[in-house]
């Protein structure tokens, strides 16, 4: 009788054929399409703004040489303006001293006119020259009592000559009812006060203060000038404030 025959064990190992893996040449590919729709979308616009960049280049430059044209004009109209400014400051400077130089010299004009017109009259007073001579002695009240006196001196005997001297005055009156004399010193409250000088061609005017005691009224003032050989005392009304 015959056996059947043995099967064959069944294998250990199945040998499989692997197929190769395709995802790195997909990412790969896919990338390329990216990188080239990139490359075309560049090229488009490229090509597109390419018709206006040379006009907006030529735009840019002009607009640079305006700027540096409006610029250079912006700095010369800053100069000039500090420059017209500074020479409107010099003018005003020079009109204010030329303004001022001539109000000092029509006040000095109209000082000697006063001057000569006053002389003219003295002189034609008379009609008779004069030597040195007391013309007034007027006195006015000041709020500190004390007394402002202006004394005018004369003399047109020699018109080319200078008298020059010292001057003292006293001013007689009544105190407590009885005759008084207020002396320099007194006058001044000091003592041994020095005498005023004068010096002058024509005419001159003294000016001074001085303080009359309590009670005592004026009545007349008595100026004393000595120049020189020149000795003169004139006596002066208080009121009429002339010889």
């Amino acid at each position: 009788m015959n056996k059947p025959p043995r099967k064959a064990p069944p294998a250990r190992f199945t040998i499989v054929q692997q197929r190769p893996d395709r995802r790195p040449l997909v990412w790969t590919a896919l990338t390329l399409a990216w990188l080239l729709t990139l490359a075309a979308a560049w090229i488009g616009s490229e090509r597109l703004a390419a018709p206006r960049l040379p006009a907006i280049r030529a735009e840019l430059d002009n607009a640079r040489v305006q700027l540096q044209h409006w610029r250079g004009q912006a700095e010369t109209l800053q100069q000039r303006e500090a420059t017209l400014s500074r020479s409107d400051q010099i003018s005003r400077a020079a009109n204010k001293e030329v303004q001022s130089a001539l109000a000092e010299r029509e006040e000095e004009i109209s000082d000697l006119r006063a001057n000569v017109a006053f002389y003219e009259r003295l002189v034609g007073a008379t009609g008779q020259a004069k030597g040195l001579n007391v013309h007034s002695a007027q006195f006015a009240a000041e709020t500190g009592g004390t007394w402002r006196y202006q004394i005018v001196l004369t003399q047109s005997l020699n018109r080319g000559a200078i008298s020059s001297g010292q001057l003292r005055f006293v001013i007689e009156g009544v105190r407590d009812g009885k005759l008084a004399t207020v002396s320099w010193d007194e006058l001044h409250q000091r003592a041994s006060v020095p005498a005023q000088d004068y010096s002058f061609r024509y005419f001159q005017q003294l000016d001074g203060s001085v303080m009359l005691p309590e009670g005592f009224t004026p009545q007349r003032v008595r100026v004393s000038l000595h120049g020189g050989d020149v000795a003169v005392e004139q006596t002066l009304g208080w009121n009429s404030g002339t010889t």
